[in-house]
């Protein structure tokens, strides 16, 4: 779970009392709002910045992951995308659709 400063912490009822305009105002200043219903999170609203980074970082790892996963199983036979990837219960297509 990610590290959530207390004061990012907004109530759902508070949020609507607040209206979505302040919420996208604050969100486009680059603060985070972590919306709670019965004191658990359950949704946030961020700038589309911050979501388009979130993105790139979640790519760079599965690269990164497959990467290293073809470098420790390497011997005399390389490994292709599409071996390590069924080897993992994944497809090319499903990568695209996350």
């Amino acid at each position: 779970m990610p590290t959530v400063d207390t004061k990012e912490l907004i109530s759902i009822s508070d949020a609507g009392k607040a209206g979505i305009s302040a919420l996208v105002k604050a969100a486009e200043k680059g603060e985070k709002r972590v919306l709670m219903r019965n004191s658990k999170p359950v949704a946030a609203v961020i700038g589309i910045e911050e979501l388009e980074r979130t993105e790139e970082l979640e790519e760079r790892l599965l690269d990164v992951s497959l990467a290293l996963t073809r470098l420790l199983t390497a011997d005399e036979r390389r490994h292709s995308l599409d071996d390590v990837l069924d080897r993992f219960g994944f497809s090319r297509d499903e990568l695209k659709e996350d």
